[in-house]
């Protein structure tokens, strides 16, 4: 067979992305442009990202055609919205679904469109055993977004219901705003992880507030952590230490919660938070304890890429109900 080329495009809220696959999964180009944030910003409106995206998606398609035969693109596949429900919509993805189907038009190629969210748990499906299973749990933890998801995943169909999660923040904004708080450039989370590892947990009643087994609120975490930031003298190594064992106890508990009330024993975790190397090492230890076997998206494709939509592109997936 010659080699074939799966072409992904996502255009979040942050990141342009175009990855380019092969028919064995080898991934043959990762581009990626961090959407800018001027200094001293909390973040993008939409209509920053979208004429961010409009300069850069055309940069990341020329150096895609400067690096592969475009005539053996087999499928075009990109993200059209956040979740795959017909109320998600966000701006930001209308860019790229449109080069998408241009390029598609151009090229005479497959079309295929996904959701954000799919495109997280192709990443993390992508060589790894958890595809093989016909039913398991994810938790997808980012900026934007913190969901625990029941995940079908039968010939080649993926369907995927929310059953707990966050009901107010989500943890990726927990993050950032405790990082602002402490004087850091947005967004926070790498270099907080950075920070985190030098310090150590320290011994505090912090607030956790779960609801209804695998729901919980953060607001009155963030309170508590910003109030110790500035009424008292801990240091913010000890701080992120404690910050980010805190975050991985409750997730923890959901997990654990998940797994009784669904009699599902592997979870998959992914999204831009779950790179974070606190959280890893705490959840392989509790889970694997409780005979919960965790599956880790790559750290380097755990931030919002193409590579995601790509493989479920390339493998022809069925999406929705």
């Amino acid at each position: 067979m010659s080699k074939r080329y799966f072409i992904g495009i996502d255009t979040s809220a942050y990141t342009t992305s175009l990855a380019v696959i092969d028919n064995s999964n080898n991934i043959i180009l990762d581009l990626r442009k961090i959407l800018e944030v001027k200094e001293g910003k909390k973040g993008l409106r939409q209509q920053e990202a979208v004429f961010q995206h409009i300069n850069n998606l055309p940069l990341l398609i020329e150096e895609m055609a400067m690096e592969i035969d475009i005539n053996n693109v087999d499928t075009i596949s990109c993200s059209n919205k956040p979740r795959s429900i017909e109320e998600s919509y966000m701006p930001v993805f209308i860019v790229g679904k449109g080069q998408a189907f241009i390029l598609s038009k151009i090229l005479n190629t497959k079309y295929r469109e996904y959701s954000h969210q799919e495109g997280h748990i192709g990443a993390g499906i992508m060589d790894n055993q958890i595809r093989h299973y016909d039913k398991f749990l994810s938790f997808h933890i980012s900026g934007g977004t913190t969901e625990l998801l029941l995940v079908n995943n039968k010939d080649n169909k993926m369907s995927i219901q929310i059953i707990g999660g966050t009901l107010d923040l989500s943890i990726g904004q927990l993050i950032d705003r405790i990082g602002v708080e402490l004087g850091l450039a947005f967004p926070c989370g790498v270099e907080m992880d950075r920070i985190s590892q030098r310090g150590s947990v320290l011994n505090l009643n912090v607030p956790m507030s779960l609801k209804d087994d695998t729901w919980f609120n953060l607001s009155g975490m963030e309170n508590y952590f910003k109030n110790l930031i500035k009424n008292y003298s801990y240091s913010k190594e000890d701080i992120l230490a404690t910050l980010f064992e805190t975050i991985s106890t409750i997730i923890y508990k959901i997990i654990f919660n998940s797994h009784i009330k669904y009699n599902l024993d592997n979870i998959l975790i992914t999204g831009g938070v779950s790179a974070n190397r606190i959280l890893r090492g705490f959840l392989f230890e509790e889970l694997n304890n409780k005979k919960i076997k965790p599956f880790f998206t790559k750290i380097e494709l755990c931030t919002d890429n193409g590579v995601g939509i790509a493989y479920i592109g390339k493998e022809g997936y069925l999406v929705g109900d």
